[in-house]
């Protein structure tokens, strides 16, 4: 049970530059009152999670313009005023693996995770909206359809900007992709890169880095970013870390052979000199479930040798991909025409079901990981194919009288783009490792609204209740983990993680992002078979001072910004590149 204490007297630490706004404007510090004429907005008698994952305080905290500059006893009136009695006051959330890189283009609310809370997007999983050559612009203007809109930008740092320029609600932040990188120069084809294209691959990280990414991403679990050796990977790494940035992967392997993967990110980590997080970690295949004890003292023994390592993960027993990612990444090679083309090739197509069929592999072979029984169908564009959504590879395989991996090869044949859920994870692993301190969180999701043409669309639950699962299902209901270390997961620990400046926490000087919500009815409602559901429980929510959600319906408010890295070249001095 959460104890709440009253304003603590111990002294806050304090920036020469935070000190020198605090005696400007008269601003609260720890044991202090504020006493001036008047705020933009005072949030009172709220119970204020800082973000360092210590008791909650009650108090108040007030935000002149785009930044938090009292805390504490706040006796000046604000011109708006939110009595927050009974509710938790936390600084936003930060959803360290977003895929809302393309919803935010069509929809800047960013409503399912606006709603949720969710103040800073990061995205990067190995493929990224910039660089891109010619060739990438025009399949990305392919995919995106009919939505509208144009695909005007070369560079990571033009597409950012221009989500900026658009008008979006929350912040967003980037990585690099490493396999948008390799396509760049290697297209899609199963190849080493040569010195020459190596040192162009570089080049593009060092201007991403430049113009603000995070650090450099990979994806190794699918192709063409798993073609990728461990030798490329530091290369680009390196540039990263010459920048202050970090490496983050979703690791080559998640199953059978995990620990060799988690080695991997500890060599990239080690021999390119900087920090390193595995995205959403887990133990695929009931087989490993028993194995989190081993991970975990991996990742510890790492840490404790000097390996800056992290994790983050969503809250939820499956995961989501294409069905196209149970073939072996070998068929994929060059795209999807030459996968579909290898798919009817008699005897290519003999290779590939024994390989699918075979109890150890070199490839992550998640139809072994999940089964037949855990591979859910949720999306198709074949209209004939609308009757098998939401039935299993098994149970297709069972109406069709062959076998799961001859279903799930003919399906693929005939869309390619089939969307599946696969069960593979455990709930009491699922439970430990929301509790771990260097765990953060992330949906790995887009941040759609669920309204419109998006309700006949599938999506994965995580879209619109990961951040509000951890706090009402694992902390409250579970009690895994206590309400303030799981904020902490969820602000300071990715915003340290990342390097961020000014966000993460509730401080003064920092930038007011900030989140009302109450702890004893925040809730997740979205399901496997009715996902378009909001969570709730969240009340308020400001970006950068500027209020979005409101009595929890959004404003239509869009002063989310930019977020960059340590490399951007428009700190004051300068980036953090070393020549």
């Amino acid at each position: 049970m959460t104890t709440v204490k009253e304003w603590p007297c111990e002294t806050a630490r304090l920036s020469l530059a935070t000190l020198l706004l605090a005696s400007m404007t008269g601003c609260a510090t720890a044991g202090g009152t504020a006493d001036v004429a008047g705020y933009d907005l005072v949030i009172r008698n709220g119970s204020i999670y800082d973000g360092s994952g210590s008791e909650p305080y009650v108090g108040d905290l007030a935000v002149e313009g785009d930044q938090i500059v009292a805390i504490g006893q706040v006796r000046g009136e604000g011109r708006e005023e939110i009595d927050a009695a009974g509710m938790a006051v936390a600084p936003g959330f930060i959803n360290m693996l977003s895929w809302a890189n393309r919803s935010l283009l069509e929809d800047g609310r960013g409503m399912s995770d606006i709603r949720q809370g969710v103040t800073l997007e990061v995205f990067g999983e190995g493929w990224t909206m910039g660089p891109i050559n010619s060739s990438m612009r025009q399949e990305l203007q392919a995919q995106m359809g009919e939505s509208g809109v144009a695909i005007g930008w070369t560079t990571l740092g033009e597409y950012l900007e221009n989500l900026e320029e658009k008008g979006i609600s929350p912040n967003v932040a980037s990585f690099v992709g490493a396999t948008t990188v390799r396509i760049h120069e290697l297209g899609e084809q199963d190849v080493d890169p040569n010195p020459d294209q190596l040192a162009r691959m570089r080049a593009l990280v060092r201007q991403a880095m430049e113009e603000g990414a995070m650090g450099v991403g990979s994806a190794l679990i699918y192709a063409p970013g798993n073609y990728a050796e461990t030798r490329e990977l530091v290369a680009l790494a390196e540039e990263a870390g010459r920048c202050g940035g970090m490496y983050i992967s979703h690791m080559r392997l998640e199953a059978d052979e995990i620990g060799s993967a988690i080695d991997e990110v500890i060599t990239i980590a080690r021999e390119a000199g900087l920090p390193a997080e595995i995205y959403h970690l887990k133990l695929a295949g009931k087989r490993n479930w028993d194995r989190l004890p081993e991970i975990v003292a991996k990742i510890e023994d790492a840490r404790r040798s000097g390996i800056r390592l992290t994790t983050n993960m969503y809250l939820y027993t499956a995961g989501g991909t294409g069905l196209d990612a149970v073939i072996p990444p070998w068929v994929q090679a060059g795209g999807r025409d030459a996968m579909l083309e290898r798919l009817q090739d008699p005897a290519t197509r003999a290779r590939i079901l024994q390989e699918m069929r075979a109890e150890e592999s070199d490839w992550e072979n998640l139809l072994r990981a999940a089964g037949g029984d855990g591979v859910l169908l949720v999306n198709s564009e074949n209209p004939e194919f609308q009757p098998l959504m939401g039935k299993t590879l098994a149970q297709i395989a069972a109406l069709r009288g062959t076998s799961v991996e001859e279903t799930a090869v003919d399906l693929v044949l005939q869309d390619g783009q089939i969307g599946a859920i696969y069960f593979m994870m455990s709930e009491e692993n699922i439970a430990k490792q929301a509790a771990l301190p260097w765990m953060s969180f992330g949906s790995d999701a887009s941040a759609p609204a669920a309204e419109g043409e998006t309700l006949n669309s599938a999506a994965h639950p995580r879209t619109y209740g990961n951040f509000s699962r951890l706090l009402g299902k694992y902390v409250r209901e579970e009690e895994a983990l206590p309400l303030a270390r799981a904020i902490r997961g969820l602000t300071a620990l990715p915003a340290s993680n990342l390097g961020l400046r000014q966000r993460g926490s509730l401080a003064v000087g920092n930038f007011a992002d900030i989140v009302i919500f109450d702890p004893t009815t925040i809730s997740d409602h979205a399901t496997y078979n009715a996902p378009h559901q909001y969570a709730t429980g969240v009340t308020e929510v400001f970006i950068n001072g500027v209020q979005v959600l409101s009595d929890g319906q959004h404003t239509g408010a869009t002063p989310g910004r930019v977020v960059r890295g340590p490399g951007w070249t428009g700190w004051p001095g300068g980036g953090a590149c070393a020549d």
